[in-house]
């Protein structure tokens, strides 16, 4: 069969003799002497215009990129040639194309080959001729930039030792536009800390400061750079004139040029990472603070940009560039704790961002990160210099400053939680009237800061604010405006993990507003919906599992389910979410589960072959991408723990193992990171179909327990103590394979948490099937094991793992003696375990009080600390 068409073929097929401008440059490419044409236009053609002369040098720059090792020896050299004799050219466009022209070719590995450009381009700099000095400068500019490793390294005969000192000469050139090179230059060796910048950095910095009052805001801005560099690198040299620094600093994040302003708020965000951050600042936080609050007002062309007077848009189609690519968190299998519900996730869904789809940084945000950081290091300190202006500017009637106050109540939540209590009365109904406010961007900020106090609204009453704050919310979520809409989901979502459970009563009404959303959204909103919907799933787990919730919740899901193409990238948050659905209704999931299945394992499977097609021909097939068969597979295993043994048929009728036997090969570390969790839930849910592999899928599991990839790792871990405890004593033959591994990762330190317990968890269950093979090994993982498991809650696996541990005790017990205190605290963590596991913890703490005596016993025990000594001898009589 004929491989299918090209996009190229396809192009060609269309335009019978018209070539695509990119082959018809493939094709000239032939030519040897096609580079020279263009740099003779590029430099020589002087009567044609200066975007044409610079378009062909930019051609000759991707030529240079894809090409450059086939140029004929003299060709190189012309064009070299001709590069530096141009660089002086009148036209300020020509100067920056051979700019770029000979920053390409040095990237190629060429500045080893080519031996005077560096010596050539520093003595231009000394021309008397204005356009050769610039254009000599803004060469050197961009090599810097682009191979500032090599610049500092033994290749070259460190040409840096020169450069630098010459550099800093041109600081107090008469030209800004050369003082502006000159300091940006330097700048790209300080974050490096470069020995050839070191030894001059007294000098460096002198010479920053006496450009402090440049009149050109390119200079100022690059100066504030670079101080911004060098508080990271060698902050004991800015030590000494820190309060200047701070004062200028004051000045800068007021410039008029927003981009001075912007490079000079950065330095309150580098400077609240360091140590000494308190101390400096303190004296200085009066002016700071309202600096930092002003910066965080909408400018207008903010305002212009983000379309501020559209109130209503929530007809308007999305445009494809606003939706950001979203990453898929590979599930990884995690222990329950004692205090919370589940292993910390990084919680990144918190920053500042009410306003990313435009310009991603900007002065607005940096003030806010700046004053959120700052409301950390000084905590309920800041109060004072906040709460006056806060005042202001939460009641005042221009929406601008309005919706500043609101943004700044937001940043601080964090940091002043404690201190802001006894305001949160009286200001969280405030923002809750906020919420209906007549502007779309009061609305969005609103909902951004209340998320951010949502864990103290859940700690009060639930009629004194979550029922409010719910109820506007939903309206919230329905909002004629879509970035009002996508606030109001987030915050949904933030306040759906805060409060859980205490949702449950008004679910009907909850799932009510999301349903309908669905007919209402637009693109971008859709996928965060999904989150909202799986976050609440995930929230209220099996609360959710009632016929009536059902019928409201399935339907428009399935309906969205079935629009969507094999390779919309929108299937991953629609997967996720059906994920987080299953999971939460079990049985309840039944009717729709089978279509669901089907096309999962139909994704994997369209996946793997696309794979092996581009391995095999990777020029006429391009490789799939393998975020479809990482979600397919996570959604597989939400299924297999939502349905349990009910998947069992599903399983039964396709081909899930052989494809997960490819899967668990994968070179993709989250392939197979979410293949493993397949494996452990397959186990779980039907075993009888997952035995026939064991043998080919241990050495798999075995070669993965490499803590460099640790959610691999962790998962492979997990499935192999799921697999044990279903194998019983026929895991016999696979100890070998994995248990040296495992007592490796649990004695090696820093090994993160979770992968800890799940080691700990599944030696303990090897053990428990296979003590003869395990039990010797005791004294070698005993004290970590004893550790990472007395933080966890009492539940199936800990009970699996600690009889393991009862069991070889009793098998080898000297392997316990040395460390027998670590085995105390550890049954002692246990709130009530099952009565025959009692009986165990009892016999061996009695057993080894009789061994010792009396005597020896009370010594030992005295090291107890007190609650552990009361612990045992209340439950277990020692």
């Amino acid at each position: 069969m004929r491989a299918p068409r090209t996009h190229f073929e396809a192009a060609q097929a269309n335009t019978c003799c018209e070539l695509p401008a990119s082959q018809k440059l493939e094709q000239l490419n032939q030519y040897p002497d096609f580079n020279n044409y263009l740099i003779f236009v590029l430099t020589k053609l002087k009567s044609e215009d200066e975007p044409t002369r610079s378009l062909s040098g930019l051609i000759l720059k991707n030529n240079v990129k894809a090409h450059f090792q086939n140029f004929p020896n003299g060709v190189t050299d012309f064009i070299k040639s001709e590069c530096l004799n141009n660089i002086g050219d009148s036209s300020p466009l020509i100067r920056a194309t051979v700019g770029i022209l000979i920053t390409t070719i040095a990237s190629k590995g060429e500045l080893q080959n080519w031996p005077d450009l560096l010596p050539k381009l520093c003595s231009l700099l000394d021309s008397e001729d204005y356009n050769t000095c610039e254009g000599a400068f803004g060469a050197l500019q961009k090599i810097c930039e682009d191979s500032a490793e090599i610049l500092d390294s033994d290749v070259l005969d460190r040409p840096l030792n020169i450069m630098i000192p010459k550099f800093l000469q041109f600081f107090k050139h008469s030209s800004p536009k050369i003082r502006s090179h000159a300091v940006a230059c330097v700048n790209q060796f300080i974050i490096s800390r470069t020995q050839a910048l070191m030894l001059h950095i007294d000098s460096f910095i002198e010479n920053l400061f006496a450009l402090a009052g440049d009149e050109e805001p390119e200079v100022r801005k690059n100066v504030c750079r670079a101080l911004v560099m060098l508080l990271e690198v060698r902050m004991d040299r800015l030590l000494p004139h820190m309060h200047n620094i701070v004062e200028y600093m004051l000045q800068r994040t007021q410039d008029q040029d927003e981009n001075v302003a912007l490079e000079a708020c950065e330095f309150w965000l580098t400077l609240a990472e360091q140590p000494i951050c308190k101390d400096v600042l303190i004296r200085h936080l009066p002016k700071l603070i309202p600096v930092l609050v002003n910066g965080m007002k909408y400018s207008d062309i903010d305002i212009i940009l983000l379309k501020g007077d559209v109130e209503e848009d929530e007809t308007i189609p999305d445009s494809e560039q606003d939706i950001r690519p979203r990453f898929h968190r590979s599930r990884t299998v995690a222990q329950q704790h004692d205090e919370d519900g589940i292993e910390e996730e990084e919680d990144d869904d918190d920053e500042i961002d009410d306003d990313d789809t435009i310009s991603d940084w900007n002065l607005r945000k940096c003030s806010a990160a700046a004053l959120d950081v700052l409301a950390n290091v000084y905590r309920d300190e800041l109060l004072p210099h906040i709460l006056p202006l806060l005042k202001e500017l939460l009641f005042h009637h221009e929406w601008v400053v309005k919706e500043s106050g609101i943004l700044v109540l937001g940043a601080i939540a964090e940091g002043c939680m404690q201190g802001m209590i006894p305001y949160l009365p009286e200001l969280i109904p405030h923002l809750i009237q906020c919420l209906s406010d007549k502007k779309a961007l009061v609305r969005s900020i609103t909902c951004w800061t209340l998320s951010r106090y949502a864990h103290w609204v859940v700690s009060q009453p639930p009629d004194t604010y979550l029922k409010p704050l719910m109820t506007e919310l939903l309206k919230r979520i329905l909002d004629s405006n879509k970035r009002v809409q996508e606030a109001a989901c987030s915050a949904f979502a933030t306040l759906e993990e805060e409060a859980c459970t205490e949702l449950v009563p008004y679910l009907a009404y909850i799932l009510d507003t999301l349903v309908f959303a669905f007919s209402k959204y637009q693109h971008k909103n859709l996928l965060i919906l999904y989150d909202a919907i799986g976050t609440l799933a995930d929230s209220v787990g099996h609360h959710l599992n009632k016929p009536e919730y059902i019928q409201m919740l399935m339907p428009p899901l399935i309906q969205k389910w079935n629009m969507l193409k094999d390779e919309d990238k929108d299937l991953f948050p629609l997967l996720e979410c059906l994920s987080s659905v299953a999971t939460a209704l079990q049985s309840g999931f039944l009717p729709y589960c089978e279509p669901v299945y089907q096309r999962c394992v139909n994704l994997v499977q369209k996946t793997l072959a696309q794979a092996m097609l581009n391995n095999a021909q990777p020029d006429q097939y391009e490789a799939p991408d393998k975020d479809f068969m990482i979600v397919a597979l996570d959604l597989l295993s939400g299924l297999a723990e939502g349905l349990g043994g009910n998947i069992e048929q599903l399983v039964a009728r396709s081909n899930i193992l052989t494809l997960m036997y490819q899967c668990m090969q994968d070179k993709m570390p989250e392939v197979r990171q979410s293949s493993f969790a397949l494996l452990g839930d397959l186990t779980k849910a039907c075993f009888q179909h997952v035995k026939p592999c064991i043998a080919d899928f241990m050495p798999i599991l075995g070669t993965n327990l490499n803590p460099e990839f640790i959610s691999v790792c962790n998962n492979a871990t997990w499935a192999i103590g799921e697999i044990s405890i279903q194998m019983g004593i026929e895991m016999q033959p696979y100890i070998p394979m994995v248990l040296h591994q495992l007592v490796e990762i649990i004695n090696r330190p820093n090994t993160p948490k979770t992968l800890l317990e799940n080691t700990a968890i599944t030696i303990g269950r090897l053990g428990y099937v296979c003590p003869q093979e395990v039990a010797p090994m005791l004294q070698q993982f005993i004290r970590p094991w004893c550790t990472s498991l007395r933080n966890i809650r009492d539940n199936e696996e800990k009970d699996s793992a600690f009889r393991g541990i009862c069991t070889m005790i009793s098998v080898n017990p000297s392997g316990v003696i040395q460390d027998f205190i670590f085995f105390c605290d550890a049954v002692a963590s246990w709130i009530n375990p099952k009565d025959d596991l009692r009986d165990m913890f009892c016999k061996i703490l009695h057993g080894f009080k009789n061994q010792v005596g009396d005597e020896n016993w009370r010594r030992f025990s005295d090291q107890f600390p007190l609650p552990l000594k009361e612990r045992l001898a209340a439950f277990y009589g020692v």
